[in-house]
């Protein structure tokens, strides 16, 4: 499998734009509604491909900071996300 990146499928915003919490993802104070997974696109390992392993498109996704380390046991998603990570790329990401 090519390079992964982890993108935020940012919540819809609200009438008054919140505060951008400090460790939070890009996006105006919009908080992850649902972590993905995805592949970089071909030949960059740092740019976000098309679509997320569970098929969602990437394109209004927010790209986080984390990348999966590889290693055997850590887990692909930042910590403070874990309830929201989307179960089909979890999924994926454990094979």
């Amino acid at each position: 499998m090519s390079a992964i990146v982890v993108v935020y499928e940012l919540e819809q915003p609200a009438a008054a734009p919140a505060p951008a919490p400090a460790a939070g993802p890009p996006g105006a104070g919009r908080l992850p509604r649902r972590v993905h997974a995805a592949p970089a696109a071909p030949g960059q390992a740092d740019t976000v491909g098309p679509r997320t392993l569970c098929g969602k498109d990437t394109f209004a996704m927010a790209r986080a900071r984390r990348t999966p380390s590889g290693r055997p046991g850590e887990p692909w998603y930042p910590d403070e996300y874990a309830s929201v990570v989307c179960p089909d790329c979890d999924a994926v990401m454990e094979v």
